[in-house]
């Protein structure tokens, strides 16, 4: 294993460990995104390129867009709510 190898799976389970510990929704979206980037530098590292390519657009851009957008909508949900009272 070089050393490049260790250093990638090192930052992976640091922005693991981030993503766990942040508590603000909104936060933890922009880091799930960084998570997912340095994930799929891993799999670039291991030489995995299909895999990583697919991890950039599925872990960095979608989920954290489907994150927002979720949170978004829930806001706008509790926002009719209140109103309604």
């Amino acid at each position: 294993m070089t050393v490049l190898q260790v250093v990638a799976l090192a930052l992976v389970a640091a922005g693991g460990t981030a993503v766990v510990a942040t508590r603000d929704p909104l936060r933890q979206a922009m880091v799930v995104g960084i998570f997912g980037l340095s994930l799929a530098a891993l799999f670039l590292v291991f030489q995995a390129p299909d895999v990583a390519l697919s991890q950039i657009v599925v872990g960095t851009v979608a989920l954290p867009v489907l994150i927002l957008f979720t949170l978004a909508k829930l806001k706008a949900i509790e926002g009719d709510e209140e109103d309604d009272e």
